[in-house]
């Protein structure tokens, strides 16, 4: 079975759980004798009803989120083919994969940052540095692909931003940036994994080099899982990748809702003059960086390829 019948067949399905919804809830009305005639008014009174009411107009604040979800599940495959190469890897300019952590699981950091240079040397990716930024050190073993950077505890920035934030203006510092304007740069969390299908995204989206920002699919529970609940609730998310943010990033090139934390790729010029000096209310979510750097006038993409994130190791 091929992703166009699989996806075919998805979308078939998405219909008809959602005929079967608005049936159940009463939103589709079969017959006369499916329903019960009312009146609110006169049932709950004039407070209760204007009451209920408005809870129900609530429902149509999420309808725009819903909407980008529905099409981008739809209009876009849903099971996408590996991702082909557009060019050779020995002609993309250099990437810098940029870890954060605050050093609190340095065996996970130290397991995560071999396999994942592992990954970009199988790829045939070979203008490439691991970077790990943290505020404790973790120790990496010397190699000439991998730096590490330990954020100084009296570091303070301009805006007084805080958190991940704060270490990721460090790197940014003169003093501490090794990086040129036309470099890029993979910003991921310690618990993130590369795969080869989204290093060859990478790769295509920093040799078209369109678009400075770009963010892909990060997708769970594709190794061991220990903790299903956890694992269950956060796959909530592949949904919203593959729906709202692949729409907004496909279609409009914009950050309309929202940007992940992780499977950030940033060309370094446009990183250092966005910044993430934003002050202490801009450090709390990652999407602060987005919308500045959207205020600024600078595009975005979806890049093809998942990455792996297994929330099992930190248990």
């Amino acid at each position: 079975m091929n992703s166009s019948t699989k996806h075919l067949l998805h979308c078939i399905l998405l219909l008809m759980v959602i005929i079967a919804f608005e049936i159940f809830s009463g939103g589709i009305k079969i017959d006369e004798n499916s329903f019960t005639v009312l009146d609110p008014w006169t049932e709950y009174g004039e407070i209760a009803t204007v009451v209920l009411y408005l809870l129900r107009f609530l429902t149509f604040l999420t309808l725009p989120q819903v909407l980008f979800n529905f099409c981008g599940l739809v209009f876009y495959n849903a099971f996408p083919e590996k991702v082909v190469l557009k060019g050779s890897p020995l002609l993309a300019p250099f990437i810098c994969i940029r870890v954060v952590t605050r050093g609190d699981f340095p065996e996970l950091v130290k397991t995560n940052v071999l396999r994942n240079m592992n990954t970009c040397l199988d790829t045939g990716l070979e203008n490439f540095l691991i970077e790990v930024v943290t505020d404790k050190a973790v120790h990496l073993s010397h190699h000439r692909r991998i730096r590490e950077i330990v954020v100084p505890k009296d570091y303070k920035t301009r805006t007084g931003a805080l958190f991940k934030s704060r270490a990721l203006q460090y790197c940014l510092e003169d003093n501490v940036n090794v990086l040129n304007d036309n470099d890029w740069i993979v910003h991921l969390d310690e618990e993130t994994l590369l795969t080869e299908n989204c290093v060859r995204g990478i790769i295509n989206f920093v040799l078209d080099g369109k678009h400075p920002f770009g963010q892909g699919l990060i997708t769970y529970a594709n190794e061991n899982v220990v903790n299903w609940l956890t694992t269950l609730a956060d796959s909530f998310r592949v949904s919203d990748d593959m729906g709202k943010l692949r729409l907004q990033f496909k279609l409009f090139h914009k950050p309309l809702f929202s940007w992940k934390g992780s499977y950030v790729v940033t060309q370094v010029g446009a990183e250092r003059q966005v910044s993430f000096d934003n002050g202490i209310d801009g450090s709390v979510a990652e999407d602060c960086f987005a919308m500045r750097a959207f205020a600024q006038g600078f595009s975005f993409n979806f890049i093809e390829g998942e990455m792996y994130e297994n929330l099992h190791l930190l248990y």
